[in-house]
């Protein structure tokens, strides 16, 4: 993994494919290489970070035993936890994310996600698992109070090669133009416009006005 320049925008990418080649890792590329144009299109400059699962496989058991990281899951999960945006990327098995991409998140620091943009992506070899992506990864990442884009993306092995029919490029670029909007802040709302439940009561109006209103009677 290379160092992030902390003066870029700083997306990390979490793949977690077994096989080598993997159509997860070229999926990630994929997200990746276009999430870099995206960004670069609004004028900003960004570094892409690769977290790879797989070589980390033993030290996310012996973590998950000892509590205690290795230097390079300690690594790849601070990189996780200082981005401005997070790609993930799983093989489907059994209907759900793999165990291995479930692992590294179940290490992860309570907090680390909150409010940070994250775009979800999955691979399997039949498009009958693409529900993966909101019964599955949306959930996880909703508990993990991270921000997910709306475009996910599901590939089936029918997606990549030369009898691909093209949309999975679209649908790569759409939700990696969401995820660039998210990152560079464009719509994030100022906090003084947040509002909150407790914001609601905090001055309730007099139901007296209220019927008042309702009478036509207006308060001036």
């Amino acid at each position: 993994m290379t160092p992030i320049n902390r003066d870029h925008r700083r997306v990390v990418i979490v793949s977690a494919g077994l096989s080598v080649p993997s159509s997860t890792r070229l999926l990630a590329d994929n997200l990746g290489a276009a999430t870099a144009r995206a960004i670069a299109a609004r004028g900003e400059e960004v570094d892409i970070q690769h977290v790879e699962l797989r070589p980390l496989a033993h030290a996310l058991a012996d973590h998950l035993l000892t509590g205690f990281p290795a230097t390079e899951l300690a690594a790849a999960l601070d990189a996780v936890s200082h981005a401005e945006g997070v790609i993930v990327v799983t093989p489907v098995f059994s209907a759900s994310y793999s165990g291995l991409f479930k692992t590294f998140f179940d290490v992860l620091e309570p907090g680390a996600l909150d409010g940070t943009p994250v775009l979800v992506a999955a691979t399997a070899g039949t498009a009958r698992h693409s529900l993966v992506l909101d019964h599955a990864l949306r959930p996880l990442f909703a508990y993990l109070r991270a921000v997910v884009v709306p475009t996910g993306v599901f590939a089936a092995s029918e997606d990549f090669g030369s009898t691909a029919d093209g949309s999975l490029d679209k649908r790569v670029e759409r939700a990696a133009s969401e995820l660039a909007v998210l990152v560079s802040g464009a719509t994030a709302p100022a906090p003084a416009l947040r509002r909150t439940p407790a914001d609601e009561f905090a001055a309730p109006t007099p139901f007296e006005q209220l019927l008042r209103e309702a009478g036509g009677d207006a308060v001036r």
